[in-house]
């Protein structure tokens, strides 16, 4: 059987994960090259992650310890929201589900019982404590704080799932990382399991005469030709854009934030502990956020380049990051933000930023690789193209990367922040999806089910919405009137049990950092005593 050749154009996060992830799930009839350019830097800022991203290291059976020291990495145990509402009163959106007293969500439940009382996401979630008390989502033992998970993530391999749309639990933390190492680390395993590597830059595209792409002609390595080509050259689009001609569906009519100043910042861990989540603040334009990784911190300041300039956008970010960032360097970055109409077009697949991208509110960049990603493994194509597979190929990452939008429009429709010009054009001047437009006239009065969100798979659950509209300030107008029916003393009973376990997590979880310090420190000697 002749071996098919995927050839990955662009090196990154997206390219080494592509490389890593097709190498350990095709055989060996499958020759993989990557060619990165030496020339051109991928956009290196710190990133967040979807809890998800843990089914990625599970399928290529890497733990935490072999990649976490490596990549800076600390956990995430979700968003922490500032300054996006009228009150100005933060709120967490946390990888955890409601938890349900007769057959119902304590979030409606603290709509009858306690909506006057606290905050929802203190009332209804663990987290929020953890969060604030700056605790790791793991005792030192190694063990899960969410015990109804613990099992599930401590079983054999062959128990679990290995792919995003078959899991069925929630994972109770996800990644921060440095991402350049990330790449480096990917790049690595992927040439240890015979990947190859060239260092070129691709001159010219050529194409066959129905359309395809023929081969690719390199600066050092002259014409390199494959079966399959994958684009993950960025913005770029190199392949699939600019040599395919396919168009870029843009989003800008409802997604306003087009640019981004980043920075890499000091911080003394041991002194100032390690948040366990993102934050995302809201400023004048736009949002800003931080990242916490395990030797310094990742900022940007993502805003509406119509509203701001460069510099400007700079100067605000600085004056709210104050004296921490008086010695760091700036980057600016022009953001692409849509989709492509298709993905996958002939022999050309795109992903990750020459995919689609949408602005990082929810940390939805690596999970759409990972996404794509597994959706090629799911269509790889055989020695001739099968059209309905790549049509269904497309429809799957355009119905995900469509889902976020409208989760992402949600942010901003749903605040109730109108203080400056920006922030009153996401109310006056943005296009609601008509699907989310019809959803939102629901949700004044109940709130989302999974039967009333978007109904493809773009890794969002019912949850999320709740969270944000309860967050944001647009809360319907009154509880369910089954539960005027219903006995409440089972969920007041809920209640006082959750503020019970928050307040122990809060005290019995060691901080992050030493968790953190414990492990890195373990595995540093652990790769000193195998060199030696």
């Amino acid at each position: 059987m002749p071996k098919i050749k995927v050839m990955i154009v662009g090196g990154g996060t997206a390219g080494w994960m592509t490389a890593a992830y097709l190498r350990k799930a095709l055989d060996s009839n499958v020759e993989i090259t990557v060619v990165e350019s030496p020339t051109i830097n991928t956009i290196g800022v710190g990133e967040a992650t979807f809890s998800t991203l843990q089914l990625f290291f599970q399928f290529l059976e890497l733990k935490e310890e072999d990649w976490m020291p490596q990549c800076h990495a600390s956990y995430k145990l979700g968003i922490k929201f500032v300054d996006w509402n009228r009150e100005r009163r933060h709120f967490y959106h946390p990888f955890q589900r409601y938890d349900t007293v007769q057959g119902r969500s304590l979030a409606e439940w603290w709509l009858k019982l306690k909506r006057f009382d606290e905050p929802f996401d203190y009332s209804c979630f663990t987290v929020p404590a953890i969060c604030d008390a700056g605790r790791s989502p793991k005792y030192m033992d190694g063990r899960v704080y969410d015990h109804k998970v613990d099992s599930y993530l401590n079983a054999p391999a062959s128990d679990k799932a290995l792919i995003l749309e078959d899991l069925k639990i929630q994972y109770p933390y996800a990644y921060h990382f440095d991402a350049a190492l990330l790449a480096q680390f990917m790049a690595e395993y992927a040439r240890k399991r015979g990947v190859v590597h060239l260092l070129d830059d691709v001159l010219e595209v050529k194409r066959a005469e129905d359309g395809s792409i023929a081969c690719l002609h390199t600066e050092r390595h002259g014409q390199l030709s494959a079966d399959l080509y994958v684009d993950c050259a960025g913005f770029r689009g190199l392949l699939i854009n600019k040599a395919l001609g396919e168009p870029f569906v843009s989003f800008s009519d409802s997604l306003l934030c087009d640019s981004a100043v980043a920075m890499q910042l000091p911080r003394d861990g041991e002194q100032e502990g390690i948040n366990p989540y993102t934050t995302a603040t809201a400023l004048t334009c736009g949002w800003a956020w931080n990242i916490p990784l395990f030797e310094r911190i990742g900022a940007g300041y993502v805003y509406c380049s119509a509203f701001s300039s460069p510099e400007d956008a700079e100067l605000e970010f600085r004056a709210h990051l104050r004296a921490r960032s008086s010695k760091c360097k700036a980057s600016h970055i022009k953001m692409r933000i849509g989709r492509n109409r298709n993905s996958w077009v002939k022999n050309c697949v795109a992903i990750g930023l020459a995919s689609g991208f949408v602005e990082p509110l929810e940390s939805t960049g690596i999970f759409f690789i990972q996404h794509g990603i597994e959706e090629l493994v799911n269509y790889f194509p055989a020695a001739e193209r099968n059209e309905q597979a790549i049509k269904s190929y497309n429809k799957a990452v355009a119905d995900c990367i469509d889902g976020v939008r409208e989760f992402l429009t949600l942010h901003y429709v749903a605040s109730t922040r109108e203080e400056t010009p920006f922030w009153r054009a996401t109310k006056h001047d943005i296009k609601v999806p008509s699907d989310l437009a019809e959803r939102l006239a629901l949700w004044k009065h109940r709130l989302p089910t999974n039967k009333t969100i978007n109904p493809n798979y773009h890794g969002f659950e019912a949850y999320s919405y709740s969270v944000m509209l309860l967050g944001l300030g647009c809360r319907p107008a009154s509880s369910l009137p089954t539960l005027e029916f219903m006995d409440h003393s089972g969920a007041i009973r809920a209640f006082k049990e959750l503020r019970r376990r928050s307040e122990y997590l809060a005290s019995a979880l060691p901080s992050q950092y030493e968790y953190l310090a414990s492990r890195y420190q373990q595995e540093g000697q652990r790769m000193h005593a195998a060199i030696i």
